[in-house]
């Protein structure tokens, strides 16, 4: 299949495009490159420095590759930056969606898989959470992903040959296995990239936010859900759209860790010393959080190979220690 990847430079859209060659499909990738790296996209890939605001470029690259399916990671995802700068999050996340789709309709492109975000949930009432569970974002990010569900759900109706799929995601950790693909965030805000930052001797201690939380150790419990496996649930979904299908899923593991047990897996797999100290709570940040995510797993037959946290934190190490300025720009 001829597939197009929105974000293919980033961290996730990178390790979708490698995936996707693996597996005999034509890639092109679009990245603007604000904050994805041209040294991470995959070199059987067609690469085009492109914005989701030209729907001209974006236009001609999906003519010209008949492309048959957009995978689209192209979005900014900081939370807190969301709430300091709302308009770039609506601008780029759901206007440029929206060009994007417009590119996609004038180039004969049915297909989109989508990258949302548990974000979308807010604070959920219950846990594990469900496609059913109520959808209430509390910041910038969670709304600009929940209003191109909404454009994509209404775009549908519209076009009954059209076809998506929404995957939610929670907490995406890990590398590629065979170590040729990381992580590389400017500003880094992840904890297992930060754990091992620390590991590596480029930060000094950090700082666990909370421990006094109603979990077993009294840090917050979240769902760690590898790169690859989450790229592998995305071709999963690609193959099985049908013409007018909208379709929802939870992407994580099903079962949660401790940021303090991140912290361990990081000392073992490393074997060596992470300073932390401890702080107050952070506002908005819920005790627990992880999936249901058996919905995909029944329709799509999708099986996460990574569920223990010292695997998942391995395969970053893999490549955090070869990579210690990441892609080096």
């Amino acid at each position: 299949m001829n597939v197009m990847v929105a974000g293919g430079a980033g961290y996730i859209g990178s390790h979708a495009a490698k995936l996707l060659a693996d597996a005999g499909h034509e890639v092109v990738v679009v990245d603007n490159l604000f904050r994805g790296h041209r040294r991470a996209v995959d070199s059987r890939s067609t690469f085009y420095e492109l914005d989701l605001a030209d729907h001209k470029g974006l236009t001609e690259v999906l003519s010209k590759h008949e492309i048959e399916c957009v995978m689209h990671f192209a979005a900014l995802a900081e939370v807190g930056e969301s709430v300091r700068e709302p308009l770039s999050y609506y601008e780029n996340n759901t206007a440029g969606t929206v060009t994007l789709l417009q590119a996609m309709e004038a180039a004969g492109t049915r297909r989109m898989v989508f990258s949302s975000t548990c974000a979308t949930y807010g604070e959920p009432e219950i846990t594990p959470i469900t496609e059913s569970e109520k959808q209430s974002p509390i910041n910038p990010y969670g709304w600009s992903k929940w209003c191109v569900e909404r454009v994509l759900k209404d775009y549908t109706a519209a076009k009954p040959d059209f076809a998506f799929v929404a995957l939610r995601y929670f907490n995406v950790a890990g590398c590629a296995a065979d170590g040729t693909l990381g992580e590389d965030h400017r500003p880094e805000t992840h904890l297992i990239p930060l754990v091992l930052h620390s590991a590596l001797g480029l930060r000094d201690k950090l700082t666990i936010f909370g421990t006094d939380y109603p979990t077993p150790d009294g840090t917050c419990i979240r769902d760690y859900v590898h790169v690859e496996d989450l790229c592998q649930a995305h071709i999963l979904a690609m193959q099985a759209l049908e013409p007018g299908d909208t379709r929802f899923y939870n992407l994580g593991i099903g079962c949660g860790y401790s940021v303090s047990e991140v912290f361990d897996a990081g000392r073992r797999v490393t074997g060596r010393d992470i300073p932390v100290e401890y702080g107050d709570r952070r506002p908005g940040d819920p005790a627990i959080l992880f999936s249901d995510a058996s919905k995909l797993r029944n329709d799509l037959a999708w099986e996460p190979h990574y569920t223990e946290i010292d695997e998942i934190v391995e395969t970053a190490w893999r490549w955090f220690k070869d990579h210690p300025n990441g892609y080096g720009v």
